[in-house]
């Protein structure tokens, strides 16, 4: 408790110098003196909520935004897609700003039909091999190999060799929008 408290000062300073206010100008506004917010500032003076309150209403934030937050449990909890015979195994946190997944796909016999959408795709072979159709290129990628590409181009991929083939694939907001979806429009499927 007594470190999450010497935070509070820290962060009051980092708040109001976020807004390119001085000392005089945020203790003006919280109707304090300048010295008393430079003692909270520095750890000098105890934050008591008779002072943090002005402050952070005048700041637009919350007092619990002084606060360090709780650790958070890292772990991704969100459970696989199954899309035409894919697995897609979500490996960051819903409504993170990279879409990182580990997707198995099936051997099948024929390739998919290339796909056409706004986007990038970043994607590492863990086994297996993958077929990757790219525009008129066709690939062959095997373990620990990698590729990156704009979606725009005409791609499909699947395993090759008669085997699943897992991959880590990262996209960003549009490219993962078009793979992940559940309710593909006109019997599209990413």
């Amino acid at each position: 408790m007594a470190e999450e408290l010497r935070q509070i000062g820290p962060r009051l300073r980092a708040a109001r110098r976020a807004r390119g206010w001085t000392l005089d100008e945020l203790a003006s506004r919280a109707g304090m003196s300048a010295s008393t917010l430079s003692r909270l500032e520095s750890g000098k003076r105890q934050a008591s909520l008779e002072l943090l309150l002005p402050l952070t209403r005048r700041l637009g934030i919350r007092v619990d935004d002084l606060l360090p937050p709780e650790d958070a449990d890292p772990r991704v909890r969100r459970p696989a897609i199954r899309r035409d015979g894919m697995v897609i195994a979500p490996l960051a946190p819903e409504g993170s700003p990279i879409h990182t997944y580990k997707i198995t796909y099936p051997p099948v016999t024929a390739l998919p039909e290339q796909r056409v959408h706004d986007g990038y795709e970043w994607l590492y072979v863990l086994t297996g091999k993958l077929r990757l159709r790219l525009g008129a290129q066709d690939l062959v990628l095997t373990r620990g190999e990698a590729a990156e590409f704009d979606t725009r181009t005409p791609h499909a991929m699947s395993a090759a060799g008669g085997r699943p083939a897992q991959v880590i694939s990262i996209f960003n907001d549009d490219g993962a929008r078009i793979h992940t979806r559940t309710d593909a429009p006109d019997g599209e499927d990413g």
